[in-house]
């Protein structure tokens, strides 16, 4: 069955989204001093490449391929299909993602406490806004963005149901 999501949604998962994780792959890649300095006050930014850790850059270029991963497959795989179920599957998977990559930021809290109680490093993390860094809007901010609109999408909120794609939906339940 023919499906084209709402323009809210295919602006937002074929655009803007995917650029965003571009921008985190090449910070990952080609900026690693600055993706650590941003993601955690603690860390060094200004440590000269020749002295970094081996196993930190490996892990940050594969960040940084994961997000050229999912930038490509969300754009790649949305723009070639009109299959409400393709969009949906896929959706869910990064939702799932979303989810685990909000759960990474867990060890910040511990960090970002001044007074030893988790629940405020926790605060900090995950909700003071306020206080986030650009770093912070990209890794929870943005991911919650993200998530709120894949989890609108899987409930149907602005889709148009068509008949085909009403039975579409009824044989994704049955299989």
């Amino acid at each position: 069955m023919s499906f084209k999501a709402p323009w809210i949604y295919r602006l937002f998962f074929l655009y803007i989204e995917p650029v965003s994780a571009l921008v985190g792959s090449y910070y990952a890649a080609a900026l690693p001093w600055t993706y650590l300095a941003l993601l955690s006050p603690r860390s060094n930014g200004n440590t000269p490449p020749q002295t970094a850790d081996a196993s930190v850059l490996v892990s940050l270029y594969q960040l940084s391929n994961l997000y050229l991963l999912f930038a490509l497959n969300e754009h790649l795989v949305l723009s070639s299909t009109s299959s409400l179920t393709t969009w949906r599957r896929l959706l869910f998977c990064l939702l799932v993602a979303d989810f685990g990559h909000l759960a990474t930021m867990f060890p910040l809290a511990a960090e970002r406490t001044s007074s030893g109680d988790l629940l405020e490093g926790i605060m900090r993390v995950y909700a003071r806004f306020w206080e986030w860094n650009a770093m912070d809007w990209g890794s929870v901010g943005f991911v919650y963005c993200g998530a709120l609109m894949r989890i609108s999408f899987l409930l149907g909120w602005g889709l148009r149901h068509s008949n085909g794609e009403e039975e579409e939906r009824r044989s994704i339940k049955t299989e």
